[in-house]
């Protein structure tokens, strides 16, 4: 293993992890909500103007969040007058010319909305959703415009109309999702509703109004997220693709395309792990847009023929940057980086793009980052990430936590496994019944795959996950395969009981996937485990790794309990990533220094690849 040789500091990777979210536009401005961890992890809202540039503008100290749907979204919105936000206990109200912050009312609220002369929003409570009005000239008065006992989402006023979506609690949005619309005028009483889209086959997301008057939204009918538009009678595509247009819908508020004032609409495709810009003409035709990021947000606002976005590449953190689209060949206008300045030069690992064929005639893409400064035939300990969801993917981004290992010598893997996004509706249900399963299969193959190819050393390869990866890992470790150890981050130990405990927006989720490989036994678990887990987590509560950890030590099993205090389901963004990073440093060097000494129950000889 190579010396640790310009290794990224533990404070480094931390302080790198800036989050930006929530593009907005609004009088001749650009918003965005920016998270820092070295600022205490609150989310603030950033403005940023041509004549002065990013500033704050959501009062000091002040966490703008929200847990509507267990994940938020749709935080804040701006008036001429206000900036309206939410935090843990409602909603509240800051004046522009004053940082007296109000609370307006209490509630669970999300996907803030600006309608005419009415803020729109989601309220959630363990009843259900209500779609709810608030007339800016009268803060005491909000009346609910749409109830369900399942879920809403995605208020957008259009032409007299009020459009949005909903799904049943027995579904996610990204299984069935259907847009509805009804007559509504500010201040008056919703007429009767009609869908548009959407059904038990068929999930229906992201509807707006475009500057034809038409009802835009997307659909995976064809069996992609693509674009269609209704005029009122009909139904159209909109420059179909071969591509995800539109991201699973874990959060609240997201904008995946957007009209530019020339007639085109921007958007934002996903292709596996990489995402691209495109440009769709009046025509219909579908255009790329040649900018320099792989992974872009489903966040775009447009302002005449520029489009803002969030991206970032192998090379490149989240940047916030607007896109010129007037001319033939685009401008690149960046707004602010995430880097801090220590970080501006660092060398970093950029992975490689691999597939490999699996039985059933399937492929499984990987991103494999190499040990930094690493030789072309590099054979390194490897770490396999198994990405939490498990309805999400891997992204060919900048990732520091990634980098703080393969400064360390390290290779790093993401897997793509079965039942990941970017890939069609088909493969995303794939893993519903065989959770635990194929995923781990997928992992264990890919891992086989660079032992095979001499790049992985022989008893120096781990699998780590969060959430729904956590659950991943363990069962990795549960039976005979490549994998050493395994570290687990607000891992899901048993579906059963997480179908029970979990929040309501994720019950369908965990009663869909359930019927796999079951709970994590002990008496299974075959190599070490180094558990990580936050004591206030609610999507993944504590207790179930704690009788894990309790089984685990009764049978005598090498494992270790890292508990954080106060520290919630996203480990990884929270004030105590710096002591989880380090205690899974340990947790790797601990196992291959006992290979190294031939003691423990895995005795692959350390430091030695061999090539085929």
């Amino acid at each position: 293993m190579a010396a640790d040789f310009a290794a990224l500091s533990v404070e480094d990777a931390v302080r790198a992890s800036t989050s930006y979210d929530q593009l907005r536009t609004g009088d001749g401005a650009l918003y965005w909500l920016e998270t820092r961890l070295e600022s205490g992890g609150h989310g603030n809202v950033t403005r940023w103007r041509p004549d002065e540039g990013t500033r704050s503008i959501s009062p000091d100290g002040f966490d703008v969040t929200s847990r509507a749907h267990a994940y938020g979204g749709g935080t804040f919105a701006v008036t001429e007058d206000n900036l309206w936000c939410i935090g843990e206990a409602g909603l509240y109200r800051s004046r522009r010319r004053s940082d007296r912050l109000e609370q307006i009312v209490q509630g669970c609220f999300g996907d803030l909305t600006v309608g005419d002369s009415e803020l729109l929003a989601v309220r959630e409570s363990e009843q259900g959703d209500e779609i709810v009005g608030l007339l800016l000239a009268d803060r005491a008065q909000v009346r609910t415009l749409v109830a369900s006992t399942g879920f809403l989402g995605a208020p957008r006023p259009g032409p007299r109309l009020l459009a949005w979506v909903a799904w049943s609690e027995r579904d996610m949005p990204w299984d069935a999702c259907e847009v509805w619309v009804a007559p509504y005028l500010p201040g008056g009483d919703i007429g009767s509703p009609r869908k548009v889209a959407g059904g038990s086959n068929e999930s229906a997301l992201e509807p707006r109004w475009g500057p034809d008057k038409a009802l835009y939204f997307m659909s995976d009918r064809s069996g992609w997220w693509n674009l269609y538009r209704w005029n009122g009678d009909t139904i159209e595509p909109v420059g179909p693709i071969a591509g995800e247009c539109a991201a699973e819908p874990w959060e609240l508020g997201y904008a995946s395309y957007d009209f530019l004032a020339d007639g085109r609409i921007a958007m934002v495709v996903q292709e596996g792990p990489r995402h691209r810009l495109v440009v769709i003409e009046p025509d219909g035709a579908v255009c790329p847009v040649d900018v320099a990021y792989t992974s872009i947000k489903p966040y775009l606002a447009a302002q005449g023929t520029t489009v803002a976005l969030i991206g970032s590449s192998p090379t490149a953190a989240p940047q916030v940057a607007v896109v010129h689209l007037a001319d033939r060949h685009p401008r690149l206008e960046v707004l602010t980086r995430s880097e801090h300045a220590e970080l501006s030069n660092a060398q970093v690992s950029t992975p490689t793009e691999l597939r490999i064929g699996v039985p059933g005639g399937r492929e499984v893409v990987a991103l494999v980052y190499p040990p930094t400064s690493s030789a072309a035939d590099w054979c390194a300990p490897l770490i396999v990430r198994a990405h939490p969801g498990p309805t999400a993917s891997c992204l060919l981004r900048l990732d520091w936590q990634a980098q703080f290992f393969t400064s360390r010598g390290f290779a790093v893997v993401d897997v793509d496994y079965l039942g990941s996004t970017g890939y069609g509706r088909s493969f995303r249900e794939s893993l519903y019944g065989r959770w635990g399963l194929e995923d781990v299969d997928d992992c264990a193959a890919v891992a086989n795959h660079l032992l095979a190819m001499g790049r992985a050393v022989p008893g120096q390869v781990f699998i780590r996950g969060a959430s729904a990866g956590g659950y991943t890992a363990l069962h990795a470790v549960s039976r005979d395969g490549p994998f050493a150890a395994a570290t687990a981050v607000s891992a899901i130990v048993d579906p059963g009981r997480w179908a029970e405990t979990v929040p309501r927006f994720q019950r369908a989720h965990a009663i869909r996937l359930r019927g796999g490989a079951g709970r994590v036994r002990a008496i299974a678990v075959r190599r070490p485990v180094l558990l990580i887990h936050g004591t206030t987590d609610e999507v993944a509560v504590v207790e179930d790794v704690q009788g894990l950890a309790d089984e685990l030590a009764a049978l005598g099993v090498g494992h270790e309990l890292l508990l954080l205090p106060d520290v919630g389901h996203y480990v990884a963004t929270s004030s105590r990533a710096g002591a989880a990073l380090e205690a899974e440093l340990a947790h790797y060097r601990s196992v291959m220094a006992a290979a190294a000494a031939g003691s423990g129950d895995h005795r692959a000889a350390s430091g030695s690849c061999s090539r085929t």
